[in-house]
């Protein structure tokens, strides 16, 4: 999974393994050395959603990620994330700029006449 850039370092993805995150074929896999083969679906967490993949070649180096890109088939289900709300800054809401900052001074009637 290092090899395919999921993870940033080997020992993240050796800890997933290790603690018994990781699917492979339905499996559970409590080694980081398991062996995969082409054809093989891991399953396993990555931030707040489950992946699954299929491998679709091994890899001869850790290479860039459009590279890597090209070992496996992503068949996760691809969610919208409705639960992120929408930035403040475009609802009209949040913190103003200084141009509404002066606008607002600019309207604002002097009380010390």
């Amino acid at each position: 999974m290092w090899h395919a850039r999921f993870f940033k370092t080997r020992g993240i993805s050796a800890k997933l393994v290790s603690g018994g995150h990781v699917r492979v074929n339905s499996e559970k896999v409590s080694k980081p050395a398991h062996a995969v083969v082409p054809g093989d679906v891991l399953t396993f967490p990555q931030a707040s959603r489950i992946r699954v993949i299929r491998i679709v070649a091994i890899g001869e180096r850790r290479g860039p990620a459009p590279e890597a890109a090209t070992l496996y088939e992503d068949m996760s289900p691809q969610e919208e994330r409705s639960d992120i709300p929408a930035s403040p800054k475009f609802e009209g809401k949040g913190r103003p700029t200084k141009r509404d900052r002066r606008k607002l001074d600019l309207n604002r009637p002097d009380t010390l006449d």
